[in-house]
């Protein structure tokens, strides 16, 4: 059924820690739903005992109104008339009665029935299942402790068949106890379903039966709607049978298929032992130190990460880092008290750590995939093939120590010649690969002769600005595409901060920034010049990725170590089966002596999935973008404002000058007019500030008249 998770019956003999981690949700689940079904119990048990009681009380009603008549009231007037009246309700509600005596039944069939069949027989099932699984899984612990503690002395053979004979049938009860436990954990997913579906849809088919006398229209409504459920219970149940029939199935094939590996210590001649993992888990026995000489050892389950080695105990919700197991070296150990044993020893000798595994073939290809993965043939783009290329020469990095060899080459195939003809293949391998990485030709997406940078010189501080000008011009180009130009200071509150943890892989200049081809070359470009350099180091450093730079801190000192312009940054892409490697394409102008711009592709390992960071660089361009369209528009509008203003002020200038004009002509006007003095033979005489006013009045009108 869609939405349905199933718990993975296939990984029940591995019984690792995530699948334990499933089981129990599915456990918290069944606890939930027992919690639940019991208060939705509680509250159908309260409706059923509620009808029985309506149903009683009817028909106590009834019987009442029956016997009206044979009771003699002393003011009992009307009595004929009020009885039969009583009567023919005693007959309805008699009627009534035995409706709800049918109701109640149909109820105790239809609702009550279901609901405690599935309370009762499936969830006490589930309980069951879980205190046999729990016993199966303590009983298979107790062996595998007593086989893991088994001395090598060929005196105690008879011991040694016995514990072997109880770790097979204690696993094998183990195994289908939790396959069993599974599938009842599964079904419950579906019986769950019927279990609330079923009761209500009882519930409401006795009600509307009940009302049947109701309204027609109502009744088919309801009826309608009650017929989909029905069909929904019925696709369910088949779906449910036809879900257990496959669950079945799957338990038979496998207890056929995994017969043979109940076994602790299998026949490498069944199971061939593969020696190109990369990847690999299992519960393997780790020694702890006590004291000066004693030791315990504990059980718990391992797996790689990438180039780490994780462990987690049982109950634990994630994996804890054992050792970083990158360029480090592993080799079979003669332990005194237990077989199977090889020792991790980390790249700077200060970290050792001896395991024990459960067969020689177990052993074996943990020392494989370990070493493997110390060579980082994991980085690579097909790494089982690689794998296959060295395994030759791997295997003589880790020649088992002479006593483990003679004890155990008994278990070895013999074939006589075998190590000569695996060292001639090695040689050959290694002979046809150098030549083939030596002669890597670079491709037109890359600049011809480029060296390529693996790790970061110096870290860029603030200074950086003014000793890229001291440089002078003809200065060499920054291989990390830095200009000489001063860093803009980030700002402070910019909307986007996202911090990733990277590691450098290394940086080369490109010819193209088009494509994202680009960056899979130099990507493949940068991984195949560290395999042929054995440069295994990466510098480690936080991402910062802001609307206005990318950021490289250090993740000690906190101090910057380069900034990208994200206006530099053209390309950004991840690579597209290691999702872990991502690189971008920075471009710098005028990087050149004749101008042009330089393009530099830079590399990097990240912790994340490449694709998130590209996709928080893309975000922060188009922010930036956006930031910037805002910024130009706003200046647009300032512009628009102060030539509005400036406008606004030749307006009032203008009208400021005509209002002048006006008051000059009023006055010249004025001056015009002959006084009454003159007309009584009287003289006027203007003085020379007068005169001049009217002048200046005159040029000023004759002026406005000619801008008129």
């Amino acid at each position: 059924m869609p939405g349905i998770d199933k718990l993975p019956i296939e990984e029940t003999l591995e019984d690792s820690p995530q699948t334990r981690s499933l089981l129990g949700v599915f456990e918290e689940d069944a606890a939930a739903i027992s919690s639940y079904t019991q208060q939705l119990f509680q509250a159908m048990q309260r409706i059923y005992d509620a009808q029985n009681e309506l149903s009683a009380a009817t028909h106590l009603t009834s019987k009442l109104l029956k016997e009206y008549e044979k009771q003699r009231f002393p003011l009992g007037g009307d009595d004929e008339v009020m009885s039969s009246t009583l009567q023919q309700f005693a007959k309805v509600i008699d009627e009534l009665s035995s409706c709800h005596a049918v109701l109640s039944t149909q109820l105790a069939d239809a609702m009550m029935f279901p609901i405690t069949q599935f309370k009762e027989r499936d969830l006490k099932e589930i309980l069951t299942l879980k205190e046999v699984f729990q016993i199966a899984s303590d009983d298979h612990d107790m062996a595998i402790n007593r086989y893991s503690r088994l001395s090598k002395r060929r005196d105690n053979e008879k011991v040694r068949c016995e514990v072997m004979e109880d770790v097979y049938t204690s696993r094998k009860k183990q195994h289908q106890t939790m396959m069993h436990y599974f599938t009842a954990l599964n079904t419950l997913q579906y019986k769950k379903k019927i279990a609330l579906l079923e009761p209500l849809l009882g519930y409401m088919q006795a009600q509307i039966s009940f009302f049947k006398l109701g309204s027609e229209n109502l009744t088919q409504q309801w009826e309608d709607f009650l017929s989909t459920i029905g069909t929904s219970v019925q696709n369910v149940r088949r779906e449910m049978d036809g879900e257990v029939d496959v669950m079945q199935q799957t338990i038979q094939d496998l207890e056929q298929a995994s017969d043979i590996l109940y076994m602790p210590d299998p026949d490498p001649s069944k199971i061939p032992i593969n020696r190109n993992l990369t990847r690999k888990a299992g519960y393997l026995n780790t020694r702890n130190k006590t004291g000066l000489v004693s030791s315990s050892w504990d059980r718990q389950y391992f797996f790689s990460q990438g180039g780490n080695l994780m462990s987690q105990a049982r109950g634990d919700v994630a994996g804890g880092l054992v050792m970083d197991i990158d360029n480090c070296s592993v080799m079979a150990v003669d332990c005194e008290d237990r077989r199977f044993c090889f020792q991790i020893t980390s790249f700077d000798g200060k970290k050792v750590a001896i395991l024990q595994a459960e067969s020689r073939k177990d052993c074996e290809e943990w020392i494989a995939t370990i070493n493997n993965i110390s060579k980082r043939i994991y980085l690579s783009e097909n790494p089982e093939e690689i794998a296959a290329r060295v395994n030759q020469s791997a295997l003589e990095a880790v020649t088992p120590s002479p006593s483990f060899q003679q004890r155990h080459e008994s278990l070895r195939p013999s074939t006589q010649g075998r190590p000569r003809a695996a060292r001639s293949s090695s040689q050959s391998s290694m002979g046809c690969e150098s030549p083939a990485l030596s002669s890597l030709s670079l491709d037109s997406l890359v600049a011809p002769d480029t060296p390529i940078q693996f790790d970061i010189i110096s870290p860029v501080s603030e200074e950086y600005a003014s000793q890229a000008k001291s440089g002078g011009q003809g200065s060499r180009t920054n291989p990390f595409g830095e200009s000489g130009e001063t860093p803009s200071e980030d700002s402070e509150d910019s909307i986007l901060h996202q911090l990733y943890i990277v590691r450098f892989l290394g940086c080369m200049e490109v010819r193209a920034s088009e494509s994202a081809d680009v960056v899979y070359e130099t990507m493949r470009q940068i991984l195949a010049a560290r395999a042929i350099h054995n440069i295994f180091r990466m510098t480690e450093s936080h991402l910062l990725v802001t609307c206005d730079c990318l950021k490289l801190i250090d993740p000690q000192t906190q101090v910057t170590r380069l900034r990208f312009p994200l206006s530099s940054i053209v390309l950004v892409a991840s690579h597209q089966e290691n999702k872990r490697l991502f690189g971008f394409v920075l471009q710098t102008a005028g990087g050149r002596a004749d101008g042009q711009p330089v393009s530099v592709c830079y590399i990097f390992e990240s912790n994340n999935d490449g694709e998130k960071i590209c996709d928080s660089v893309g975000l922060a361009k188009q922010i930036a973008f956006h930031s910037e369209m805002d910024r130009r528009a706003s200046e647009k509008q300032k512009e628009l404002d102060k030539a509005k203003e400036k406008q606004q002020e030749e307006l009032s200038k203008q009208k400021q000058i005509e209002k002048d004009l006006e008051e000059q002509s009023r006055l010249i006007a004025a001056s015009a007019r002959p006084s009454p003095a003159a007309a009584d033979g009287q003289v006027l005489v203007l003085s020379n500030s007068q005169s001049e006013d009217s002048d200046a009045g005159e040029e000023g009108r004759k002026k406005g008249e000619s801008d008129a």
